[in-house]
């Protein structure tokens, strides 16, 4: 349902608590009291058909008796009873309920029950429901406090949402002393119906609310959660704690991609793929919540630190690094200038240590020529009350100089006394500041992060031309091979599914005996790899199954029956059904794994990573969703160790591993019946990659139930169905077709074509130059939301002569 009814939880004008109660401790009498005589404008109700009036209120014995149209219901009465309750305010056109009970599904199948029941309530009269299990919800511009918590959180520009009612109610105790206000505050309970995806659509679109911080354990619709956070990114920050970073045992799997693609590396692909900045505490969400709102993004990782005392410098130094930080290598002209300003015993190099004697006139010195250095990318100023300078003289010469930067600065005052003082001036004034250097530090890299997260959603690809194979000759692959009771391809048959997408593969030949071997390896040519074929081995390695380097008939021979051997000794119960040959790659630089899992929770995730029988002890791996394209094939294989070797290579292969990356994920999106895949090992030679060795396993109950189009992926792939092909009047040939991030470059050309009066009619004034910062918008589109429809011309060359748009409304109702 989106953001439909949710200003009525928000922004309600007459609301009804339901369990409403004189009894000092109950959870009906603290909602009551924390909503009446605080200054909300709005009237509230208390329901409670035992009692006339509660805390002097003249209270109705349910909802129907309520003489006034009430829009939120806040729910605070027995599990058993809320099914019939939430039928009552729907009959009585009640849009909206919080419910604050608990004893629902975590009571076991009866409370799941009572749950079904409220859903269907809940969508016969088309209802917005918050909980069960919620603390409540806070809206404090309008003095709302519709919970039961015992403090209530202040004016402020971020919206909080948070699946713990427990970690909320902290949040406000800490919050308080922190001086951070909220825009809401949301407890989401065990979200039955309004969820994380629903919220930030409602707070994207808030214009009270700058910035978005959740803090969740589970995601339950990820494809829309990961669409609103797409939509809403770039315009408001959003940061995110995730809590259950660590599984203490995983599944057993039955490729090497099932047991690398651990739950948590998932959510953190996820965060960066929709542009959310993931922080690992509490006071990280709102301390890189103020950093965004106050100070431009980094344009990299580099930070000056400016001191007057070493070891908080140093200390520094060593967190910026730990987080994959680097110190700014300060330029010759900005040394020379420090070194004419300052005293002979400070250290010019970066960190800049002024020494404990440093008055605010060294400091602004020191500032001012560090400002003016071009590779600088951040700045932190470490103030530590030790010395001379007073604390509130330099906070307010910071304040001064930093209206001429427009770089990232942010601060660290250490200690209290007058150094809160001085913190609360930066503050005021624009300039985070912190207690402590690593705070400080930290925020920067989130900030980095968040900066690069950006450039990933809106970053032009490089366009790969994808074959369309024969799906129905594929499926027809999977259907044998699960009508035969198995749920693993046989090799060969995994090497025909990369084959139909034009995958490189080597050249593979099986053989049932040692004389085909023989005729195979000399039809290959000499030196040969011989590998075990058999159903019920998947990693070979593991029964020593595979014979390097045979070069020769003799060899081969000799290969064959020990691999026989191997398997008869080893997995007696399995089929020996012979062996795979194929050439031996002499000079390979390394091995690469990718590969593909369903997850429960995101569905289809792309893998790369180091490969070989090592895989799995090395761990060096990325995850990402398809749909790809070469920007985000790229930016996954930065994030491997192994990616520097491919780096330093003289003939470089990143274009073809971007393009295999590419057209795995088109694979994937065709097939939701593959639950896992590995493409192990891709070899890596000299200008040159081939897959070697591939394993499909296949999701059997898939196999026999129906599957919706693109059920099993989290962002909707582009839509080809919608590609058709048309006449102009004068009879010239287009392609209709929904525009795609790789047309950047039409879209320029078409737009520098246009008329200075189409672009006022258009954009109602004549505009110069299109930034790639604005066409990139139009082509980067999430396609369940938007769709933009190009009329593409092909004469001389390729050209986009039209486009029309339709943009979705968060709730999905209106375009």
């Amino acid at each position: 349902m989106g953001v439909e009814n949710l200003d009525k939880i928000f922004n309600p004008r007459r609301i009804a608590v339901i369990g409403a109660s004189n009894r000092e401790h109950s959870l009906g009498a603290k909602l009551l009291k924390n909503m009446v005589g605080v200054g909300y404008n709005g009237v509230v109700y208390p329901v409670n058909p035992f009692r006339p009036t509660v805390q002097g209120i003249t209270a109705y014995p349910n909802i129907k008796k309520i003489p006034r149209q009430v829009e939120l219901a806040i729910i605070a009465t027995p599990a058993h009873t809320v099914p019939q309750i939430i039928e009552e305010c729907g009959a009585s056109g009640v849009s909206a309920a919080i419910i604050v009970s608990a004893g629902f599904k975590e009571a076991g199948e009866e409370g799941k029950a009572l749950e079904k029941k409220i859903l269907e309530h809940k969508n016969a009269y088309n209802m917005r429901i918050i909980g069960p299990n919620s603390l409540g919800v806070m809206r404090p511009r309008i003095k709302l406090n519709a919970t039961f918590a015992k403090r209530t959180a202040s004016p402020g520009k971020i919206a909080f949402i948070s699946q713990s009612a427990a970690l909320c109610a902290s949040v406000l105790d800490w919050a308080s002393e922190a001086h951070v206000g909220f825009s809401a505050l949301v407890s989401v309970g065990s979200m039955l119906d309004v969820d994380f995806g629903d919220l930030i659509d409602y707070f994207g679109t808030d214009i009270h609310t700058s910035s978005i911080v959740l803090y969740l354990e589970s995601i339950e619709n990820a494809r829309k959660f990961l669409s609103a956070a797409r939509g809403f990114a770039r315009a408001k920050p959003i940061m995110v704690v995730k809590a259950g970073r660590f599984r203490e045992s995983a599944r057993a799997a039955l490729s090497h991609t099932g047991a690398l693609c651990g739950e948590d590396a998932v959510y953190d692909a996820a965060f960066r793929r929709s542009g959310i900045i993931r922080v690992e505490a509490i006071n990280d969400l709102f301390n890189c919540a103020e950093a965004l709102a106050m100070q431009p993004n980094p344009k990299g990782p580099n930070l000056t630190i400016i001191t007057n005392a070493g070891g908080p410098g140093i200390m520094a130094t060593d967190f910026l690094i730990a987080k994959g930080g680097a110190l700014s290598p300060l330029g010759r002209q900005t040394i020379q200038a420090l070194n004419n300003a300052l005293p002979s015993y400070c250290s010019l190099l970066n960190p800049i240590d002024l020494l404990e004697e440093a008055t605010a006139d060294r400091f602004k010195r020191a500032i001012e020529i560090s400002l003016k250095d071009p590779s600088s990318q951040g700045f932190l100023i470490i103030y530590t009350p030790q010395g001379v300078a007073d604390p509130v003289e330099t906070a307010k010469m910071i304040v001064d100089l930093s209206r001429q930067n427009k770089k990232t600065l942010l601060t660290a005052f250490m200690g209290e006394d007058n150094c809160w003082k001085a913190r609360k001036i930066l503050r005021k004034n624009g300039i985070p500041a912190f207690t402590t250097p690593e705070q400080a530090v930290s925020t920067f890299m989130y900030m980095h992060s968040y900066a690069k997260n950006l450039e990933l959603l809106y970053e032009t690809p490089e366009e790969f031309s994808v074959e369309s194979p024969n799906h129905q000759l594929l499926r027809e692959i999977l259907k044998r091979t699960s009508e035969m009771g198995r749920e693993v391809l046989d090799p060969i048959d995994s090497l025909r599914f990369l084959q139909a997408y034009k995958i490189p593969t080597i050249k593979t030949l099986t053989a049932k005996d040692t004389k085909e071997a023989q005729d195979a390896a000399s039809k290959l040519g000499y030196p040969v790899v011989l590998k075990v074929l058999s159903p019920q081995i998947v990693h070979k390695s593991e029964l020593e199954g595979v014979a390097l380097n045979v070069w020769s008939p003799e060899r081969v021979k000799t290969c064959f029956r020990k691999l026989a051997e191997r398997v008869e000794k080893g997995k007696p119960d399995a089929q020996f059904d012979g062996v795979i040959i194929q050439p031996m790659i002499e000079k390979k630089k390394c091995e690469i794994l990718i590969g593909s899992k369903q997850d429960s929770c995101f569905g289809s995730v792309i893998m790369f990573g180091a490969g070989g029988s090592s895989a799995e002890l090395l761990k060096d791996t990325s995850i990402g969703f398809p749909p790809l394209n070469q920007v985000l094939a790229r930016r996954l294989m930065e994030k491997t160790a192994i990616f520097r070797i491919l780096e330093s290579m003289e003939y470089p292969v990143n274009a073809k591993l971007e393009e295999i990356l590419v057209k795995l994920s088109q694979l994937v999106i065709h097939f939701p019946e593959i639950k896992e895949m590995d493409i192990n090992p891709v070899v890596v030679s000299e200008g040159d990659a081939v897959a070697v060795d591939a394993r499909i396993i296949i999701d059997k109950a898939r196999m026999t139930q129906p599957i919706l189009p693109h059920e099993h992926v989290v962002i909707a792939p582009y839509p080809r169905k919608y590609v058709t092909h048309w006449k102009l009047n004068n009879s010239t040939p287009v392609t209709l077709r929904p525009i795609k991030p790789e047309d950047e470059i039409l879209l320029s050309e078409l737009f520098q074509s246009l008329s200075e009066e189409t672009m006022r009619f258009r954009f109602f004034q004549v505009i110069k130059d299109m930034p790639h910062e604005a066409l990139v918008r139009y082509c980067n589109v999430d396609y369940d939301r938007e769709i933009a429809v190009v009329a593409e011309m092909r004469k001389d060359k390729r050209q986009i002569i039209g486009v029309t748009r339709l943009i979705l409304d968060p709730g999905r109702m209106r375009g």
